[in-house]
């Protein structure tokens, strides 16, 4: 139930995301965020928000462990949107985050993995991969890097 604790605080979020999914793109675009973590329900689940200031849009991500299965679930809705996408559920093994979900790109459906590594006490990464094979093929779409502030 503690394995997102080193995420609650306050942290700047250098944000790598290709430009175009499923295409052999290798253009990236760059772009800062900040996000706020804090625990919910007694620390069952946390909450963050997080802004993209040169984006004009925030996103919240909902994590809540379920103390039967050990797993966690993680939801995002973003304000471009306006909706809640299907989580992704998964856990930690050896400081390495792994979960996994369905959604669709571009009408598409598609695997999802998220990976959380490189987990330090003033720093961690976010991994977003996709795979339009049911998992045969992966594709890396974006990469968030962590870094804690004091704010």
């Amino acid at each position: 139930m503690n394995d997102f604790d080193f995420l609650f605080g306050s942290w700047d979020v250098a944000n790598r995301r290709l430009t175009k999914l499923f295409a052999g793109s290798t253009t990236w675009e760059e772009f800062p965020g900040h996000a706020v973590i804090r625990p919910v329900l007694a620390g069952q689940g946390n909450i963050d928000e997080i802004h993209f200031p040169t984006k004009d849009f925030r996103g919240v991500t909902l994590r809540l462990h379920n103390p039967e299965t050990g797993q966690w679930s993680l939801s995002w809705a973003d304000s471009t949107t306006g909706g809640l996408l299907p989580p992704v559920t998964g856990s930690f093994t050896d400081g390495r985050g792994d979960f996994y979900g369905d959604d669709t790109h571009e009408g598409r459906p598609v695997r999802v993995h998220f990976i959380w590594s490189d987990i330090t006490e003033n720093s961690a990464r976010w991994t977003q991969r996709f795979s339009a094979d049911g998992g045969q093929t992966w594709e890396t779409n974006w990469t968030m890097d962590l870094t804690r502030t004091g704010a």
